[in-house]
C-alpha cells in the first residue's frame, strides 16, 4: 500500500487569537484532511502563561498543550460540524510586544520526526524563516511551499521607515529563497518573492455561508432580510482601515448626512479611535470587538472597508458569504472580491461617497450557487492543492535537486545551488549568535526554549 503525502502545516498564531494567520490555516488543515487521502499536521505555537494574557482575549489561558488542543479542536468542530482527522502538534513560541507578533523559538523543523518529513506549508514563510536556526527546511521537507499572509513592507513603510523597507524586502527574499520551493501570493497587494504565484487558497468559515443562505432565502420570499445600515468589524489598530475610514467620514460629512455607522474591534488604539470617532458629525459607534458571526452583524447591509494593508481581507469575504454589499477600495488587496456582484470597488474619496450613498439604497444581490462555492473552504483547499501542484500518489523529486526553468543549464543550474547552499549557511551562522539575533530584531534568548516553554509543551508529547 502507497505511503499517503504527509502534509505539515506550520503557522504563527492560533485560536483564541482571532487573527488571520491563527484561523486559516486551521480550516486549511481541516479541509486537506477531511477525504482521508492525505495525512496532515498541523503546527501551532504553544506560549508562556505571561504571553498568552497579552495575546489571547477574554483572559483565556492554557496550562498545557493538551488543554489549548483541546480548545482549538472544540473552536473548529463547533463551526464546521464535522471531525477531521489532522494531528496538531506545538512549537515553542514568543511574543514580540514591538512586533504584535509571536515568532519560534529553537529549531521548529524537529517537530515533524524525519520519517514524517515529506511536504511542509509555512504560513508566512518569510517570519517562520527570519531568525531559523537549525536543520534547513528545504533538506528536511521533500516539498517546501511558503503562503504569504502579510503585507509587511507595507506596515514599515506607514512607519515612514524608508529604510527600514528596503531592508526588509531583500531579507524577505533572500530568506523565502533559501528555504521555500514555493512560494503562493493570497494577492498582489504582497512583495514579488522568488518562485511565488499569485492565488487566494483561502475560504469562509462555513458558518458564513450559512447565514448567506438564510438571508437568501428572506429575499426571496420578499422579506426584509436587512434592518441596518453600515459597519466595520476588524482589530481596532490604526494600520488596520479605522484610520482611512474616518479621515473619509470627516471629509464628506455634509454629503454623507444621515449615514449611520458602527464600528466593532478590540485593540490597542481602541480609545484613540472611539476619540476620533466622537469628533466627527456623523453618528460613528464604536462597539468593543465581537464574533462576526454573532447574530448582532446577521442584518446590516452594507460593510465598509476601506484598509489596504490588507493581502486578502478576511472579514471581507466573510461578509460577502453573509449576503451583504462591501464597499472597499480598488486595490490588489481586493482583486479577487471583484467576481462578485456585491463587491463595490472606489478610486477615490469622492467615489466612496457615490458608492456607498448607492448601496445603502439598493437590495444586495443573491449568491449563485457556485459564488458560494467560490467563498467556501473545498473551493480554497482544491485551488491550493492546484497551485501547490500537491497530487496525490505522484512522485515528485525534490525540486531542489532539479534544475530551474530560470537557469537552463546545469553549470547555471549548479552556481545556483552554490549560491543558494551558502546563502543558508551565512543565515544560519548569523541566526545562531545572539548579538546578531537581537541586531536584526529577535526577542533576547529566544534561540532556545527556556523550562517553562518545555514544561508546557510536555503534555503534547504524552
Amino acid at each position: 500500500m502507497a505511503k499517503k503525502q504527509h502534509i505539515a502545516i506550520y503557522t504563527t498564531a492560533s485560536v483564541p487569537w482571532l487573527t488571520g494567520t491563527a484561523v486559516n490555516p486551521l480550516f486549511r488543515a481541516c479541509y486537506l484532511a477531511k477525504d482521508g487521502e492525505r495525512k496532515v499536521t498541523l503546527v501551532i505555537p504553544w506560549l508562556s502563561l505571561k504571553d498568552q494574557e497579552l495575546v489571547y482575549p477574554d483572559n483565556i489561558n492554557f496550562k498545557s498543550a493538551l488543554e489549548h488542543e483541546a480548545y482549538v479542536r472544540k473552536w473548529l468542530e463547533d463551526r464546521t460540524r464535522f471531525i477531521s482527522r489532522f494531528e496538531i502538534k506545538f512549537y515553542p513560541g514568543r511574543f514580540s510586544i514591538d512586533k504584535r507578533s509571536i515568532l519560534p523559538v529553537g529549531d521548529i523543523t524537529d517537530i515533524i520526526p524525519d520519517d514524517d518529513a515529506d511536504i511542509a506549508v509555512l504560513e508566512e514563510p518569510e517570519h517562520l524563516t527570519w531568525y531559523h536556526h537549525g536543520k534547513r527546511w528545504k533538506e528536511k521537507f521533500r516539498m517546501v511551499i511558503g503562503i504569504v499572509h502579510t503585507n509587511y513592507l507595507e506596515y514599515v513603510r506607514r512607519e515612514r521607515n524608508a529604510a527600514g523597507a528596503f531592508i526588509l524586502k531583500h531579507l524577505n527574499s533572500w530568506v523565502v529563497s533559501i528555504y521555500c520551493h514555493k512560494v503562493i501570493r493570497l494577492s498582489a497587494a504582497t512583495q514579488d518573492l522568488p518562485r511565488s504565484i499569485i492565488c487566494n487558497v483561502h475560504g469562509v468559515n462555513p458558518k458564513f455561508l450559512g447565514i448567506g443562505k438564510k438571508k437568501k432565502e428572506e429575499l426571496e420570499q420578499g422579506k426584509p432580510a436587512f434592518s441596518k445600515g453600515a459597519y466595520y468589524i476588524g482589530k481596532m489598530v490604526w494600520s488596520k482601515g479605522y484610520r482611512e475610514l474616518l479621515k473619509l467620514l470627516k471629509k464628506h460629512q455634509k454629503k454623507l448626512a444621515g449615514l449611520e455607522v458602527d464600528l466593532y474591534g478590540t485593540g490597542e488604539d481602541s480609545n484613540e479611535v472611539t476619540e476620533a470617532a466622537k469628533k466627527l458629525e456623523l453618528p460613528v459607534r464604536v462597539h468593543p470587538g465581537r464574533d462576526h458571526a454573532d447574530s448582532l452583524f446577521h442584518d446590516y447591509k452594507v460593510f465598509l472597508n476601506p484598509s489596504t494593508t490588507d493581502v486578502v481581507c478576511t472579514t471581507t469575504a466573510e461578509a460577502l458569504a453573509m449576503g451583504k454589499i462591501v464597499v472597499c477600495a480598488n486595490h490588489p488587496s481586493n482583486e479577487f472580491f471583484k467576481q462578485f456582484r456585491n463587491c463595490r470597488t472606489y478610486n477615490n474619496s469622492n467615489e466612496f461617497v457615490s458608492v456607498t450613498c448607492k448601496a445603502l439604497t439598493e437590495e444586495p444581490s443573491s449568491l449563485t450557487e457556485s459564488q458560494m462555492h467560490e467563498l467556501s473552504w473545498e473551493a480554497a483547499t482544491e485551488r491550493f492543492l492546484k497551485a501547490a501542484e500537491l497530487y496525490q500518489g505522484t512522485i515528485i523529486v525534490k525540486p531542489s535537486k532539479l534544475p530551474s526553468k530560470k537557469f537552463a543549464s546545469l553549470s547555471s543550474f549548479n552556481m545556483e545551488r552554490k549560491w543558494e547552499d551558502a546563502s543558508a549557511y551565512l543565515h544560519n551562522a548569523v541566526a545562531g549568535t545572539e548579538l546578531a539575533r537581537r541586531v536584526f530584531g529577535a526577542i533576547p534568548g529566544s534561540l532556545h526554549p527556556d523550562e517553562e516553554l518545555c514544561r508546557g509543551l510536555a503534555s503534547s508529547s504524552r
